[in-house]
């Protein structure tokens, strides 16, 4: 039987459970009314948003989660200033660069009839971030829903089993694939002062891992993640470190989740290491995202 991964299908608009802000907001006009499930045919002051005139408008989705995203909804206004929209640009990322808008392109509005929801494919898009942005000066962005329909990426960490080169205390190395739901001090993993720590995943079978994410510490110790490596492998040699590296990570900001690209590597096993003496490794998350690759198994 020939067996490979699959994507778990959710076919409601996702963009209702998620997080919205914009650039700016004209009067009453706020972000979270493109998400309130109101098309805004009836009610269009108080069911649309609205940045003020400005340089870039844009308006921003956080999904919470990184999504393969099928298809985005856009419903325009009802009234004579629906050109407004003209020019929209449709971007899915996961980079909050430029507040979100250096991430690539799904589409690019060229009009909607007022008062018209027009669809737009992203044919798999992935992305925590959708946003919507003109592009150009003196612009206004208004938006009366917001729909984003897709497939959640599988965060295959959770799936695996980790361990680590020691362990500070309660700070188990399987705090580190626990979704992120605790705090600091009891949610977070973290060996002692070493020779080269080290935390590895096994995620059971090989993988094409396409991106890593990681998790730092919210505190004092932020710097200590400076110079970890991410590598990626089959081998158990030398406790997996001999793997080959996807990234060399210079800093991240403490609370901060950066995502590293690893271009379909394969593998086993993911390993987080610290080159150097008296070195802690602390995680407060891990994700892995990929898919695995296609075998016969009897």
């Amino acid at each position: 039987v020939k067996h490979c991964s699959s994507w778990t299908r959710l076919p409601r608009n996702r963009a209702v459970e998620g997080a919205v802000t914009q650039s700016s907001t004209f009067a009453g006009w706020f972000a979270e009314k493109a998400t309130d499930s109101n098309r805004g045919f009836k009610q269009l002051n108080t069911a649309c948003t609205s940045t003020l005139n400005e340089s870039n408008p844009w308006w921003r989705l956080d999904l919470r989660d990184v999504y393969r995203v099928s298809e985005v909804v856009i419903t325009n206004r009802n009234d004579s200033y629906a050109g407004q929209i003209n020019g929209a640009e449709i971007r899915i990322g996961i980079s909050l660069e430029n507040n979100g808008s250096n991430n690539p392109i799904c589409a690019v509005i060229s009009t909607i009839p007022a008062g018209e929801s027009y669809n737009f494919s992203c044919n798999g898009m992935e992305g925590r971030y959708m946003i919507v942005h003109i592009p150009g000066d003196w612009e206004i962005l208004s938006l009366c829903e917001v729909e984003v329909y897709g497939y959640l990426a599988e965060n295959l960490a959770v799936a695996g089993a980790s361990t680590q080169s020691s362990t500070s205390e309660n700070w188990f190395a399987e705090k580190a694939i626990d979704r992120g739901l605790q705090q600091l001090y009891t949610g977070c993993s973290s060996t002692l002062s070493q020779t080269n720590p080290w935390w590895r995943l096994d995620l059971h079978h090989i993988y094409r891992v396409n991106r890593v994410v990681i998790t730092n510490r919210n505190d004092c110790c932020a710097e200590r993640i400076n110079g970890m490596e991410i590598r990626i492998g089959n081998t158990l040699e030398n406790n997996s470190n001999n793997n080959p590296i996807c990234a060399v990570i210079p800093a991240i900001p403490a609370g901060e989740s950066y995502s590293y690209s690893c271009g379909g590597m394969e593998g086993r096993y993911v390993n987080l290491i610290i080159p150097g003496d008296m070195k802690i490794l602390t995680l407060c998350e891990v994700k892995v995202y990929g898919e695995e690759t296609c075998r016969l198994r009897m």
